[in-house]
């Protein structure tokens, strides 16, 4: 909410506030008037205190009617035009000047010219009406505002959402050929062990439907799952360097960002016993990731690498407003993916 919407309710919020400023501003001649009453002798033949407890009373019955005039308007009516409000304060406007002149004839106060009574009560039936009709807008424009900010964030989900589950049928058909692989060899112990393991992996992803933002160590785990179920495939030729000290973390970033780049290495190198390949994960710097692999580069290329990073980045740029780095010099790859609290 911006300085201005907050002064805008909180003025809002004060109806009796706003109604005293109006009501020293449509009884300022009366004010004059006192002033002359009391300063030249000559204008009055009544006492001091009877004039200022006559301006008080004025003041108080002014102040009473342009409240309630105020909060009539301040009340929620969108479908009422601007000209029918006009009206509707006018109505009110004349029944409380009919009043005031009613009891100024029974105490025989009306001292004040009549045209300049008229014009007070006209003054502050256009001036309630006004203000009524902006804070109607003002209504209008912040619920617009509201509906497209609501629209906004679940555009940003549904693309978010869209982005997630692109993620899943990749590493949902590789995990399938590990399965079938264990089956063929009969390793029943393995099998259930690498299934035990490929469940939490699929809970993670999952649950990541709901998710945007998640801890570090979340990630870390779910990483390391990912290192057990591909250690049934490449055994100890494939290993996870993960120096992340413990105070670091509880630092955020979107889930699912660690899944893209291992997959890319296993997708894209060659990894044997004359290949072993160690994917280091380690901070560097005070809010950044760092995932860095040797280049060991399979013969077919694959492309699906440019999607998976792009899929990364625009997550970032959606729940971060942030952008990864990516580095290819040739002999190593590296991402470093930045983190917040």
């Amino acid at each position: 909410m911006s300085i201005v919407d907050k002064h805008m309710l909180s003025i809002k919020d004060r109806p009796w506030l706003l109604s005293l400023i109006c009501t020293l501003f449509v009884i300022y001649p009366n004010a004059v008037w006192l002033w002359c009453e009391l300063t030249f002798p000559l204008f009055h033949n009544r006492s001091v205190l009877f004039y200022i407890v006559l301006f008080v009373a004025r003041f108080v019955f002014y102040w009473l009617f342009v409240w309630l005039l105020l909060r009539e308007n301040l009340k929620h009516q969108q479908k009422l035009s601007f000209n029918n409000r006009l009206l509707k304060s006018f109505t009110f406007s004349a029944v409380a000047f009919v009043i005031y002149v009613g009891l100024s004839m029974l105490t025989d106060t009306m001292d004040m010219p009549m045209t300049l009574v008229v014009m007070q009560f006209l003054t502050s039936g256009l001036i309630c009406a006004m203000l009524g009709y902006i804070f109607e807008l003002f209504d209008y424009q912040r619920s617009k505002d509201q509906e497209i900010e609501q629209l906004r964030i679940e555009n940003l989900e549904s693309r978010l959402n869209a982005l997630t589950n692109q993620i899943n049928p990749h590493f949902f058909f590789n995990s399938l050929n590990g399965i079938s692989s264990l089956v063929r060899k009969g390793e029943n112990e393995t099998t259930l062990k690498y299934v035990n393991n490929l469940s939490d992996i699929f809970r993670y992803i999952l649950q990541s439907e709901k998710k945007g933002l998640v801890s570090l160590k979340e990630e870390l785990s779910f990483a390391e799952a990912f290192g057990h179920v591909m250690k049934v495939r490449y055994g100890d030729k494939l290993h996870f360097d993960i120096q992340v000290p413990a105070a670091k973390q509880e630092l955020r970033l979107p889930v699912l960002s660690l899944l893209p780049l291992l997959e890319n290495v296993v997708a894209h190198n060659v990894i044997d016993s004359e290949h072993p390949m160690t994917i280091l994960m380690a901070m560097e710097g005070d809010n950044e990731l760092m995932v860095k692999n040797k280049k060991q580069p399979k013969l077919t290329s694959n492309a699906t690498n440019g999607t998976g990073l792009n899929n990364l980045q625009s997550r970032f740029q959606l729940l971060m407003e942030q952008s990864i780095n990516v580095d290819d010099d040739g002999s190593d790859f590296t991402v470093w993916l930045p983190l917040i609290r």
